[in-house]
């Protein structure tokens, strides 16, 4: 891959192929922290040279997983603008050490997720993830940050991330023509409600910060 190539976007891609949290990222690097979440909150920036040799050295040198995991990325964010996918905002709800989610139905498959909704074109994800959290759980919510965005593996969906800080509110089923039931979650016991593999490694490291 050419230096030349290099954006936030792309070297947030690399972190998440490594599997790093964004402490080890810095370090495996030699960057500063700084740099490192700088690039996931504003993926068209262009790092400078100096910066774009040392992420081509770690690509470089990473191993066949790491350099797979990349490239799927990379094509993902290429079908993603090609087929202008449904778009998904995604909230991440803390309360303490406790984390809001939602038990989906569909027919005789029910599964626990983070509470949803649909982007319309133009519109705000972080709105919409603040609302759709509103309108399913009656919890009232504010977005920290952003995590990022990815081409769902399973739903071909282009789905951003919030994590998003608890406001006020009861934890009640506000549609039950789609969701079973509403939880607040130990953070601890994530996986038991939704297994590890299918949560964006950038979740697991902000629930851990925060235990």
């Amino acid at each position: 891959m050419d230096v030349t190539q290099w954006t936030g976007r792309h070297a947030a891609w690399l972190q998440d192929a490594f599997e790093d949290t964004q402490e080890e990222f810095a370090a495996r690097l030699g960057v500063s922290l700084r740099s490192v979440a700088s690039w996931r909150h504003s993926p068209d920036m262009v790092p400078q040279l100096e910066t774009r040799r040392i992420l081509n050295t770690a690509y470089e040198r990473a191993g066949d997983a790491v350099r797979k995991r990349f490239i799927h990325y990379t094509r993902a964010h290429v079908e993603r603008i090609q087929a202008q996918a449904l778009r998904v905002a995604i909230a991440v709800v803390r309360r303490g050490d406790e984390v809001l989610l939602v038990c989906r139905q569909d027919g005789d498959d029910i599964s626990w997720q983070f509470p949803a909704g649909i982007v319309k074109p133009g519109g705000s994800a972080a709105k919409v993830a603040v609302r759709e959290t509103l309108d399913e759980t009656g919890v009232h919510c504010m977005v920290r940050e952003r995590l990022g965005e990815r081409l769902h593996p399973v739903t071909r969906a282009i789905c951003e991330y919030y994590v998003c800080d608890f406001v006020q509110g009861d934890a009640i089923n506000g549609d039950a023509s789609e969701n079973a039931a509403v939880a607040w979650a130990p953070i601890k016991d994530l996986s038991r409600y939704i297994p590890t593999d299918r949560i964006y490694p950038p979740i697991l490291n902000a629930l851990e910060a925060t235990v």
